[in-house]
């Protein structure tokens, strides 16, 4: 199963347009953690699973969701209602209430990959204002097998950045 994950696309519409239109058939989910800054209702929106962010007013967004996937338990937020710039503690209980094994969430702007127990914790970083050590401005695709989850983070052309791969297994 592949999901596309990206966040803080700060009202660049065409980013996500791009971006949606490049991976359409290629990759099962697509979800989306906020600050799209784009309304509710926006047809983009057919495509993805969207959350709201602390940028996004319109009331039509959900503030999490849980998506049951056949193969995982995706939880996504976009983070700044779960205080994620001080740690995913409060998000980690979030998704072991709802037993989710994929946990999603943007509003740093980092990059962030890692796994806690059986739950695999992803930020994608901003696809338009990065911030942090690492200046590139990105989504993530992860490949979720059986046996392992393949974390591959791209940057805005689409190419994979070569340092920022990795493997964890389930």
């Amino acid at each position: 199963m592949k999901y596309l994950v990206v966040s803080d696309n700060h009202g660049d519409r065409k980013i996500l347009v791009d971006l949606f239109a490049r991976y359409q058939g290629k990759v099962d989910y697509i979800f989306h953690c906020g600050d799209s800054e784009l309304p509710g209702d926006d047809e983009l929106w057919q495509q993805a699973y969207v959350v709201t962010g602390n940028c996004d007013y319109d009331p039509k967004y959900k503030k999490s969701q849980l998506v049951d996937t056949g193969m995982d338990r995706v939880y996504f937020t976009h983070g700044h209602l779960s205080d994620v710039r001080f740690g995913i503690t409060r998000l980690g209980l979030e998704a072991q209430a709802v037993d989710a094994n994929i946990v999603l969430f943007g509003h740093t702007h980092q990059i962030g990959c890692e796994k806690v127990g059986k739950r695999l914790f992803l930020n994608p970083g901003s696809i338009s204002q990065p911030r942090g050590p690492i200046q590139v401005k990105s989504y993530a695709i992860i490949d979720s097998t059986p046996d392992a989850y393949s974390v591959q983070y791209y940057d805005r052309d689409f190419q994979a950045v070569p340092d920022l791969s990795f493997v964890f297994k389930k």
